[in-house]
């Protein structure tokens, strides 16, 4: 791993010395600065994902006020960039605060880096400057590969898909907030990046803001300790579209409630559109002000179920296309029957998949993946059983065990059934025959028409939605 000497470091090195130090680091510096931001990666990161994705960076050069790193393939390169590189830069400059930018170049191992370095259209080169006029400097840049084009719709997120979709199209806001709200991964991030390339590429004049409502309080704190609050005000208070994610990070903190009650009438008295997601709907955010409660309640609320089979076979299949690598559809079946608790995990077992057969050139096969995702399967097998769904449902519903295996057909005993038969399918690996097996020695057509009945009926019926949602988190807690 050695930092290049030629004429690009030696005018590099040059340059900054003209300029008052600038950098103030010679090459054997960055080279030390480099092997403490990994050590502070694998702190932060563990050694799992440390291992996969950041140890084969190796540090190619220093130009100017930019650091060079090699990534040994393409597919590499825009996963880090689209998940680590912030905080790589981040780190070192906290290391060294005249590195401006972080630059990550395909460099096979033992080559040279590929020339030039320059963004993929999909995913640019580390956007680590402030943005310019459009607003987005208050929180995070916009992620280029979560568009609408790159959403999989499918029931469990088809109302909220439409929703989104409605409130980009509209010029002025349809419903104010949109609330979206479901489990970890399921995709609500993914819709609000949507919606912000879609109002900008509709209207680039408009201001789009997306953030955690983390980075929110943290801006806040910021502007209270300076005791400049007015420019903290006037700058949330000017954006064309406020997307505010993970809102239940600001429960039971009342200053900060404060404010983003006080923000979010500005923005809707001025006309101007807001979109939140939770991990729960409004009314259970428990430690949240009654006040800014009945204002989400406002606009229109959509939840975001956990996905049928069908949907997460359409999503890998979408991504495995994207990616390049021939990933048989026996695979891809067999990561959707095994990784059902949410999309963000079912993409990164894709994605080590991928990155595994890039490094050996070996195809990809069901072999491999067990191999791989020893880890991720192991932790899927462990989560549920089906005698902790039945469990789970019989409480809820208030029914006895019995009833689960019963060949009692009264509705009050046949829908809780069918719906612990539902999360059965969607929560663990078992196979349909099993599962009915486990059912009092039902047969594997009685368990399929019991999922596509939940299944239909969820988009129905809001308060059977929101039961199976209940007893989901109930059961994944």
């Amino acid at each position: 791993m050695a930092l290049r000497t030629g004429q690009s470091l030696a005018s590099s090195v040059a340059g900054q010395r003209t300029a008052e130090g600038r950098m103030g680091t010679a090459p054997g510096e960055v080279q030390q600065q480099w092997q403490q931001v990994r050590t502070l990666l694998r702190a932060e990161l563990g050694d799992t994902a440390f291992g996969t994705w950041l140890k084969p960076l190796e540090l190619v050069e220093l130009a100017g006020d930019r650091v060079v790193l090699g990534v040994p393939t393409q597919f590499m390169r825009d996963w880090i960039v689209a998940n680590y590189a912030d905080r790589i830069r981040a780190l070192w400059v906290r290391l060294n605060p005249g590195v401006r930018s972080v630059t990550l170049a395909v460099r096979p191992p033992g080559g040279e880096p590929a020339a030039p370095v320059a963004p993929a259209p999909a995913a640019p080169v580390v956007p680590l400057e402030p943005a310019e006029a459009g607003g987005e400097e208050l929180g995070a840049r916009l992620d280029p590969r979560l568009t609408f084009e790159s959403f999989v719709v499918g029931k469990p997120n088809e109302f909220a898909v439409a929703a989104a979709e409605k409130v980009a199209m509209s010029a002025t806001p349809p419903f104010n907030p949109l609330f979206l709200y479901g489990g970890v991964g399921l995709g609500k991030t993914h819709l609000m990046h949507a919606i912000g390339w879609r109002v900008r590429q509709r209207d680039p004049s408009r201001r789009v803001v997306y953030l955690t409502a983390e980075k929110f309080m943290y801006r806040f704190i910021l502007a209270l300790r300076s005791k400049d609050t007015i420019p903290f005000k006037e700058l949330f208070r000017s954006v064309d579209l406020l997307m505010v994610d993970d809102l239940q990070f600001i429960t039971g903190k009342d200053s900060t409630q404060e404010e983003f009650f006080h923000t979010f009438n500005a923005l809707v008295e001025r006309g101007r559109q807001i979109v939140i997601s939770a991990d729960r709907s409004p009314s259970d955010l428990d430690g949240l002000e009654e006040r800014i409660r009945s204002r989400l309640s406002w606009g229109l609320v959509a939840d975001i179920h956990p996905t049928t089979y069908e949907l997460r076979l359409g999503i890998l299949q979408t991504k495995a296309e994207a990616s390049g690598v021939d990933v048989p559809l026996r695979v891809l079946e067999f990561l959707a029957s095994r990784i059902t608790s949410n999309v963000r995990e079912l993409e990164g077992a894709l994605n080590r998949i991928v990155l595994q057969a890039n490094l050996t050139r070996q195809p990809v096969s069901i072999e491999m993946a067990q191999e791989i995702l020893k880890d991720v399967l192991r932790a899927a097998d462990r989560r549920i059983t089906i005698e902790e769904i039945q469990k789970a449902v019989v409480e809820y519903y208030g029914l006895r065990m019995a009833d689960m295996t019963s060949a009692r057909r009264q509705r009050q005993v046949a829908r809780p059934r069918q719906v612990a038969m539902y999360l059965a399918k969607l929560l663990t690996p078992r196979s349909l025959p099993e599962i009915g097996r486990r059912f009092g020695g039902r047969d594997h057509t009685t368990v399929m028409h019991a999922v596509r009945q939940i299944e239909r009926l969820q988009a129905e019926d809001r308060q059977l939605a929101d039961d199976v949602e209940a007893i989901r988190r109930r059961l994944q807690a």
